[in-house]
């Protein structure tokens, strides 16, 4: 009986220690929790840190704790072992604002959550825009200055090919470092993907061979107008010309063929002068796109509208006035362009050159 009764009082002890144990263990990990859930210390409203490439968790802990944004730094790392954010931090800049908890701070360094720039591509852009735009952003690594649109097209492996709207306008969002070329190739290949769903579901009877037909005639209906409503009769204007055989007529196409050589204003001189952009001078579509279309404009070129427009001409205001006929397209120039005023306006008579 007497061994019994010294059993049960060592099974009470043991029994009372393993509390005690987990009394200390549940008051160490509330201690932890109260220490890591604390707002990080801030005298800005923001600052970016850096974690390089092969950062072990004890580096980035250290540093914080020496510029004073955590206290007790070997209590955060026992934190982050025991619940397994120790591991596998991802390389990266990281903002830390007055409310970011170290906990949270822990979690995006394990998932990687890093700051993110963003670089914006604008539908009508030229190719030469979007190169500038991105070497305007000192985040994004410059590889490619200085090389001609051929030597940046075969870097990217796409070699032959002529860049002018090949690119989807967009706005692209990268970390630092991201390079131009990774910026382009994905552009790219949106591009890629849009246009060939769009193209799997096109009208019939459009008169293009290929989808870089049809790329080609949303880039103009991209810069003819900036009315998303328009777009499909702009098209429309276009499919039927090209259909009917009779020249584009267009602006913008001339106005790109002419390069740096135009002065923002253009002359009658200009729509006779031949080039292979000049829709004045030639038939059909040019040879390239002359911007980045977006979605809308590669829609409508392929869903143009089913009207019997064959001409339009700017009101002033943004939109345009829509004709069927050439009679009633004069009347529409006397009205918006020379304000009532019945003179000579075209140097084309000819109603298969005259828009």
């Amino acid at each position: 009986m007497q061994i019994f009764s010294r059993l049960g009082g060592l099974r009470r002890k043991l029994v009372g220690l393993i509390a005690l144990f987990l009394l200390m263990l549940i008051g160490a990990g509330l201690y932890l929790q109260s220490i890591t859930s604390a707002n990080m210390t801030l005298s800005t409203p923001e600052i970016i840190i850096e974690v390089e490439k092969g950062a072990t968790l004890t580096r980035v802990i250290s540093q914080l704790g020496q510029k004073g944004l955590i206290q007790h730094p070997r209590l955060v790392l026992w934190y982050a072992r025991l619940t397994g954010k120790a591991h596998n931090i991802k390389s990266g800049e990281y903002a830390i604002t007055p409310t970011t908890s170290t906990q949270q701070f822990l979690h995006d360094l394990s998932v990687g959550k890093v700051v993110l720039y963003g670089v914006t591509f604008v539908e009508g852009w030229t190719f030469q825009q979007m190169l500038d735009e991105m070497t305007a952003q000192p985040q994004i690594m410059h590889t490619l200055q200085g090389q001609s649109p051929a030597k940046i097209m075969e870097q990217l492996g796409l070699a032959g090919l002529h860049p002018e709207g090949r690119f989807f306008p967009d706005t692209y969002r990268y970390q630092r470092n991201t390079s131009d070329h990774e910026i382009l190739l994905t552009a790219y290949q949106v591009m890629i993907g849009i246009l060939q769903k769009e193209w799997a579901a096109r009208d019939g009877g459009l008169p293009y061979h290929e989808p870089y037909d049809a790329l080609i005639m949303a880039s103009i209906v991209e810069k003819e107008t900036g009315l998303a409503a328009e777009r499909p009769e702009i098209a429309g204007v276009f499919v039927r010309r090209l259909q009917q055989r009779m020249r584009l007529q267009s602006d913008p196409t001339t106005i790109y063929g002419m390069g740096a050589s135009f002065d923002g204003n253009l002359r009658r001189k200009d729509l006779e002068r031949d080039n292979p952009y000049n829709t004045y001078r030639r038939f059909g579509l040019p040879p390239t796109p002359i911007a980045c279309p977006g979605r809308e404009a590669i829609h409508a070129a392929l869903h143009p509208d089913d009207s019997e427009n064959l001409y339009f001409v700017a009101r002033g205001d943004g939109s345009h006035q829509f004709s069927a006929n050439l009679e009633a397209h004069n009347e529409a120039v006397i009205h918006y362009q020379l304000k009532g005023h019945r003179r000579p306006f075209s140097s084309f008579q000819d109603k298969h050159t005259n828009r």
